[in-house]
């Protein structure tokens, strides 16, 4: 494996499958077998996961309510997927602990990095719930600051497309992948990775981040083994 602790963000959309909304269960079931393969190779793991498959704080304040309320409805909903991930690990058989940001003792455990590296050392596939824990940060951020706390080696982004394209490939057959990318030219041409955020924290600690299509089975191992079906962006 070309990386040793990997933190992979998962979009909540990702979650839903071919629901319209909320949590796919066969979908979770998916996801456990292809995070089960990586955890049976070694590599240490950690998980964050959005909310846009219950609800997104941005859309919430575009509706008119106050953003540090929808932000943190946003957060909670992050705990209701990490849970749903949780309990589809363990139903494979890979030891799970949740870890939130906000405080919610009878439901999971509250987030320390000390805490979140030992879990790893011990082989515990760690889920990080309810963001950074602040409004205005997004989950992408999140996944950043998270990964930077444990020292992972890179920052796995699953999409449902194969990378970052000059243009969006879903509408244009004619869009080219990037097989690899720079911090500064993904800010300059506003390339939707992730939020402006995030990026300039990686950029400024030298974080990788790479970019695949997570629905195609085999492919997180294969992206954690360094294999060329995404899109990499480093220094």
């Amino acid at each position: 494996m070309q990386y040793q602790r990997v933190l992979l963000k998962i979009s909540g959309e990702a979650l839903m499958g071919s629901s319209a909304y909320g949590i796919n269960i066969d979908m979770v079931r998916f996801v456990a077998q292809e995070i089960k393969a990586i955890h049976e190779s070694g590599v240490q793991l950690a998980l964050v996961i959005g909310a846009g498959n219950i609800f997104r704080g941005v859309a919430g304040a575009a509706g008119g309510m106050d953003r540090g309320a929808a932000d943190s409805m946003g957060m909670l909903a992050t705990v209701m997927n990490s849970l749903a991930m949780q309990d589809g690990l363990q139903k494979v058989g890979v030891p799970t602990q949740v870890m939130s940001a906000i405080a919610m003792m009878n439901v999971c455990e509250p987030y320390e990095r000390v805490k979140a590296v030992a879990h790893l050392e011990r082989k515990h596939v760690v889920i990080f719930a309810a963001g950074t824990g602040n409004p205005y940060f997004t989950t992408d951020t999140a996944a950043v600051l998270r990964a930077l706390e444990i020292r992972a080696d890179v920052v796995m982004k699953a999409t449902r497309v194969d990378g970052v394209y000059n243009d969006d490939p879903e509408k244009n057959p004619q869009a080219v992948r990037y097989p690899s990318l720079d911090y500064t030219t993904v800010l300059r041409d506003n390339l939707q990775v992730m939020d402006a955020a995030g990026i300039s924290l990686a950029r400024e600690n030298k974080l990788p981040i790479f970019v695949f299509n997570m629905l195609e089975p085999g492919n997180i191992v294969k992206a954690v083994q360094g294999e060329d079906i995404g899109t990499l962006i480093k220094n």
